[in-house]
């Protein structure tokens, strides 16, 4: 009688265990209001609970760290990243990347800009890096790809700079809310991206019109998808199936053209990562070259380490 009980018991807390199994947090990074996020995302969400079978639930967060704390904890499972953001999920939340969206024009990627307001005196970089004393700058979240480390690279680093420092005043907000305050006129300069100004000047053409880009960076890859690697594997299987299928009609292409003008989405894993791996330690290597407080021996000994680690990137 107690051997029945016991696997009765058994047999209860596994069906637990695989209902609760499905359910779902799907974490989307703070790149504008989430308002906006949600009229944009939630069509797809509803197509996967219904084609995995799962109860998947969007799951929003004030910054990019929310999104990656959520996947540490396991409160989030499965989350549209950037490359910079997707690396630190990769490295501290048992993530991994297992698809890259596609644009739907066939091109490749997409670019980090440096923002003024269309009649400002600044019309390029050195105008920026001339005048920065008497500017101020609205900086992305320290998690953003396009928003704070490729132009935290390109654009300062290589140019021996602090962003915390050259500018008058400097803040951080989500790309849609830089946008907003260049246009505005609540900021001199600001960072964001292509993706994000075509969403600008769709929602908000008068203040769209009202920017000017001053810089642009090299491409950089398209967003990937991270799901916990620990997911049960038939779980693994559903999402990925559903992700690389989706945009087979015209109501999902729709769907996928409002979320950012995509085709669909490819398979990818975490080596689309390794030039941000690249970019953020060549980032570090350029501070602490420049960083005139460290002394020199253990400066030697922190850029042997960080050359030591691109080393073995390569």
């Amino acid at each position: 009688m107690i051997k029945k009980l016991c696997a009765t018991l058994a047999i209860g807390l596994g069906m637990t265990g695989v209902s609760m199994a499905q359910d779902i947090n799907f974490g989307i990074i703070s790149t504008e209001a989430t308002q906006n996020l949600k009229g944009d995302w939630e069509p797809l969400i509803a197509d996967m609970s219904r084609e995995t079978g799962m109860k998947v639930t969007a799951f929003f967060a004030p910054d990019y760290a929310g999104i990656i704390e959520g996947m540490r904890f396991n409160k989030v499972q499965l989350a549209w990243l950037g490359n910079k953001s997707a690396m630190e999920a990769v490295d501290r939340a048992k993530g991994e990347v297992f698809a890259q969206m596609v644009n739907a024009d066939g091109t490749q990627g997409y670019y980090s800009h440096l923002i003024v307001h269309k009649d400002s005196p600044v019309n390029n970089l050195q105008d920026m890096l001339g005048q920065a004393k008497n500017l101020s700058f609205g900086n992305g979240d320290p998690n953003s790809t396009s928003g704070f480390l490729v132009p935290g690279f390109y654009v300062f680093a290589q140019n021996k700079v602090d962003a915390k420092t050259i500018f008058k005043v400097t803040r951080s907000a989500n790309h849609e809310s830089n946008a907003l305050a260049v246009a505005n006129k609540q900021v001199d300069v600001a960072t964001n991206n292509s993706e994000n100004l075509d969403k600008i000047k769709q929602r908000y053409p008068d203040k769209f019109n009202d920017i000017k880009i001053i810089w642009t960076s090299p491409l950089i890859a398209l967003d990937p998808l991270v799901m916990r690697s620990d997911l049960p594997a038939d779980q693994k299987a559903k999402l990925t199936k559903f992700f690389l299928s989706y945009g087979k009609d015209a109501r999902e292409k729709e769907v996928l053209m409002k979320i950012s003008k995509l085709w669909g989405f490819k398979a990818s894993t975490n080596a689309q990562l390794l030039p941000i791996r690249q970019i953020d330690l060549f980032g570090q290597r350029s501070k602490i070259a420049a960083d005139p407080v460290i002394n020199e021996t253990d400066k030697a000994a922190r850029l042997a380490e960080i050359d030591k680690k691109l080393a073995a990137l390569n």
